[in-house]
C-alpha cells in the first residue's frame, strides 16, 4: 500500500497544497491507513534530522550573502560590467541579462534571488527599450537557472549531502555546463535579435569605460574566486567558505564600496532568514518523505523496472533525462534530488557512470526543471516581477528551453564536458 505514496502525494499537488505539506501528508496518510502509527513518530522526527546537519548550514549563508550584495547594490555594479561588455550588441540588453546572471551565479547560487534581482532592474529596462514584456521575462526566467549550476549551488550542496559525494568536484563539475547554458541561450538571443531585428542598447564601450566599470565590478567578482579558492586550497569547508563569503560582503558593502548601511542589516537579515526557511524546511520534509520511500521498497521495485527495459547505459540516461524533466515541472529541484538520488544514483553507478556526472545531469535536469511549466518556481517569480501572466511566460521561454535541454544532453552524453575541471584539478578519478 505504500507504493502510492508518490500519486498521492502528486494528487496533492495538484489540488494546491504546499510542496512541504504534500511531502508529510501524503506518507503520513498512508502510514496511518497501514496501522503503522510508530512509522508516522519516526516520519516527523525526521524532518528535524533533515535539517540539522553542518553541511546545509551552507545554504542560509550563501543567500545571507546574496542578498546582502543585492541590497549594497552589487547587483547593479554587475549589470554595469555586462552592458559595457556587451550593451552595443543587437538586443543588448537580452545579452546583458544572461551575462549578468552568469556573474550573479558565482555570488548567490540561487535561481529565485536572480529572477527577483535582476529582474527588477532589467525588465522594466528592456520594456522601454521595445522589448515586449513576456520577453523580457521569458529571458530573465530562462537565464536564472544558470545560477545554481555555476558554483556556489545549494542544490549541489544538498546532494552531496544526500549522497556522500564531494562538494568540491561538484561545484567544479558545474562551471562548465552552466557557462555552456549562458552561451547557448547567447546564440538564441542573437538568432532572435536579427529576426526581429531587436534594438541596441547602448553604443560601443571604450576600453577606458569598459576598465572603469571592471574596476566596479573587481570586488564583487572576486567573491566567487575567494570561495573556490578557499575550498579547493583546503583553508576552509564550503560550509566555512560560505561563511566567509557573508563575511566578505559585509567588508565590501559596509567599508570598501559604502553601498550598505548598517540600518539595512536586520531587513537583509530577514529577508535571508526566511528564504533560508523555505528550503531547509523542504530539505527536512524531503528527507522524511525518503523514510517512507525506503519503507515501502520502491527504490529495489523502480530499480528493477528501470534495468527491465534495457541494459544499454546510453538508453537508460535518456530516459532518466525524461523523467527527471517530467519530475522538475511539478517538483523544486532539492526535494526531487533528496526522493531520487538515494534511488537512482546507484543504479547508474552499477552500469559504470561516475557518479560526479551522474550528480551534474541531475543537478542540471532539476535546475533547469525550475523554469519549466507548469510549477516552475522562477517563472511565478518573474511573473511576480514583470507582472505577466505565467502562462504567456511559459509560451515565451520555450525557445530558451530547448536550448537548455539540449545542454543536458551533450552533458549526459559527453562526459568530458562536466568532468575535466574536477579530474585536472584532482577532484574526481
Amino acid at each position: 500500500m505504500l507504493v502510492w505514496f508518490l500519486p498521492l502525494f502528486l494528487l496533492f499537488l495538484l489540488i494546491g497544497l504546499p510542496v512541504f505539506f504534500g511531502l508529510l501528508a501524503a506518507p503520513g496518510l498512508l502510514l496511518w491507513l497501514n496501522g503503522q502509527e510508530k512509522d508516522i513518530t519516526l516520519l516527523y522526527r525526521n524532518v528535524y534530522n533533515g535539517m540539522d546537519s553542518f553541511p546545509l548550514m551552507a545554504i542560509p549563508f550563501f543567500m545571507l550573502a546574496g542578498e546582502l550584495m543585492n541590497k549594497g547594490g552589487i547587483t547593479l555594479r554587475l549589470v554595469e560590467f555586462s552592458q559595457a561588455m556587451m550593451g552595443h550588441l543587437r538586443g543588448g540588453l537580452a545579452h546583458v541579462n544572461v551575462l549578468s546572471s552568469m556573474l550573479f551565479a558565482g555570488l548567490s547560487g540561487s535561481a529565485v534571488a536572480d529572477t527577483s534581482a535582476l529582474g527588477s532592474m532589467l525588465i522594466p529596462a528592456m520594456e522601454k527599450q521595445g522589448y515586449t514584456r513576456k520577453f523580457a521575462a521569458a529571458i530573465t526566467a530562462a537565464s536564472s537557472v544558470i545560477g545554481p549550476i555555476i558554483p556556489p549551488s545549494g542544490i549541489m550542496i544538498i546532494y552531496a549531502y544526500v549522497m556522500g559525494e564531494s562538494v568540491a568536484a561538484l561545484f567544479l563539475a558545474g562551471i562548465v555546463p552552466g557557462v555552456m547554458v549562458g552561451i547557448g541561450l547567447m546564440l538564441m538571443v542573437k538568432v532572435m535579435a536579427d529576426k526581429y531585428d531587436f534594438p541596441v542598447a547602448t553604443k560601443k564601450a571604450t576600453w577606458g569605460e569598459r576598465g572603469q566599470a571592471s574596476l566596479k565590478a573587481f570586488f564583487p567578482l572576486l567573491t566567487p574566486v575567494i570561495i573556490l579558492g578557499g575550498i579547493l586550497g583546503g583553508i576552509f569547508t564550503p560550509t566555512e567558505a560560505a561563511a566567509v563569503a557573508v563575511a566578505y560582503a559585509l567588508v565590501i558593502g559596509l567599508f570598501v564600496l559604502k553601498t550598505l548601511k548598517i540600518s539595512e542589516i536586520p531587513d537583509v537579515l530577514n529577508r535571508a532568514g526566511i528564504t533560508s526557511a523555505v528550503v531547509l524546511l523542504l530539505v527536512g520534509a524531503a528527507m522524511a518523505f525518503k523514510t517512507v520511500v525506503s519503507l515501502s521498497h520502491a527504490p529495489e521495485q523502480l530499480a528493477a523496472f528501470i534495468l527491465s527495459l534495457s541494459e544499454n547505459p546510453l538508453i537508460l540516461l535518456f530516459l532518466i533525462n525524461l523523467l527527471l524533466f517530467v519530475v522538475g515541472m511539478f517538483l523544486d529541484a532539492g526535494p526531487a534530488i533528496i526522493i531520487l538520488g538515494p534511488i537512482l544514483g546507484p543504479i547508474f553507478l552499477s552500469l559504470g557512470v561516475d557518479p560526479i556526472h551522474f550528480a551534474i545531469i541531475m543537478s542540471v535536469n532539476l535546475t533547469i526543471g525550475l523554469a519549466t511549466p507548469p510549477m516552475g518556481l522562477v517563472l511565478f517569480v518573474a511573473a511576480s516581477v514583470s507582472k505577466e501572466r505565467v502562462e504567456t511566460i511559459a509560451k515565451a521561454i520555450l525557445p530558451f528551453l530547448a536550448v537548455e535541454v539540449l545542454v543536458i544532453f551533450l552533458v549526459t552524453y559527453f562526459p568530458a564536458i562536466s568532468m575535466t575541471v574536477p579530474r585536472l584539478t584532482g577532484f574526481a578519478d
